[in-house]
């Protein structure tokens, strides 16, 4: 009975949400980016074993529910197979830092122009780590047999391929959080567990 009474509201609330204009420019930016997220978790990237590396999810439970936090992007081992979670890493690396380094308080302290270079060094703290994590997973799927190259060439290729696909998707999250609603970067995660 009471879904009944709800339910009328919350249809009302979507109603109204999408008749204001420009809340309704914002809420369809985050559908399309999401749905650009979505697209590029399909890009897999090349020389893997698509059904070898099929068989390895099923095998390994953990690995399906690491999989479930990307969107599916793990067992398609797609471009987006790493999602925003090296992102993650430097930013709380960075969060860990700043009361330790006093040019990076000192930054912290300067308002709006301080938290923008704090910004911009996570980001670029963000590479290596996703280059690390990206080797390691590589690492882990060939010691598995699902990827075949270990001439350096090809590794490196994935490894970057990698990389851009985690900066795509921070990208990604810097554009909802500017033109859409919400932080960006938690929408991302949220539309790969959706």
């Amino acid at each position: 009975m009471r879904a009944r009474q709800t339910r009328p509201k919350l249809l009302q609330a979507v109603l109204d949400a999408f008749s204001l204009p420009d809340l309704r420019r914002r809420i369809l930016i985050v559908l399309g980016i999401l749905v650009i997220f979505r697209f590029v978790a399909h890009i897999p990237l090349p020389g893997v074993d698509l059904g070898a590396l099929q068989e390895l999810f099923q095998r390994n439970q953990l690995l399906g529910m690491l999989d479930m936090f990307s969107g599916g992007a793990m067992k398609r081992f797609s471009v987006a197979a790493m999602g925003v979670y090296p992102y993650i890493t430097a930013s709380i690396v960075m969060q860990l830092l700043v009361p330790v380094i006093p040019r990076l308080q000192a930054l912290s302290q300067e308002g709006e122009a301080g938290r923008h270079k704090i910004n911009m060094i996570t980001h670029w703290l963000t590479v290596p780590l996703a280059g690390l994590q990206g080797y390691g997973q590589l690492v882990y799927l060939h010691n598995e047999g699902i990827i075949a190259a270990t001439a350096v060439l090809p590794m490196a290729t994935m490894v970057v391929s990698m990389i851009a696909g985690t900066m795509f998707l921070v990208w990604l999250g810097e554009l909802i959080t500017e033109y859409g609603i919400g932080n960006g970067i938690s929408i991302i995660i949220f539309g790969g567990i959706v």
